[in-house]
């Protein structure tokens, strides 16, 4: 497998995770504001779990959940194309693109534009024919940035 080492942006770097991500990491899963929509926090442990996941998943398929960082190499969040292969999932086995930035990162268009490097990465890198995505009924935040990438909402 060729493991691609950065996917860039005009303002942004997708790479793949390092152990110095892992504190920001937890940090932001510890925010009550930047986790509503998924129930509140989580504590350094299931943190560290995601982590893993993400470092996991990057090294068995090539594509994962990116660190996001600023120009001058700050930890904003997360982007990317997750393999969600469990057949016991509802939509059974597929690839879903999401994001989660720290609070100080929401509001600057970030999400978009990672979002965007990451679907063109997996459509022309990884091949792949369709990628998903989904959010709680309340993140109106993450509807309107699933409507600025072009996602279109399949019928229920």
């Amino acid at each position: 497998m060729q493991i691609r080492s950065m996917i860039r942006t005009l303002r942004l770097s997708l790479r793949p995770w390092r152990a110095d991500h892992r504190s920001a990491f937890a940090q932001m899963h510890a925010r009550h504001e930047v986790m509503a929509d998924q129930g509140g926090p989580i504590d350094r442990t299931d943190s560290d779990a995601k982590f893993d996941r993400y470092v996991a998943a990057y090294l068995e398929h090539d594509t994962s959940r990116w660190a996001v960082e600023n120009a001058e190499g700050s930890f904003l969040g997360y982007a990317g194309v997750m393999p969600r292969l469990a057949r016991n999932h509802p939509l059974g086995p597929h690839y879903e693109v999401g994001w989660r930035f720290v609070r100080s990162a929401w509001g600057h268009g970030f999400a978009t534009e990672s979002a965007r490097a990451a679907l063109l990465y997996a459509f022309q890198h990884l091949k792949l024919d369709e990628i998903v995505s989904y959010r709680s009924a309340h993140n109106y935040r993450s509807q309107a940035v699933m409507a600025r990438i072009n996602l279109e909402r399949a019928p229920s």
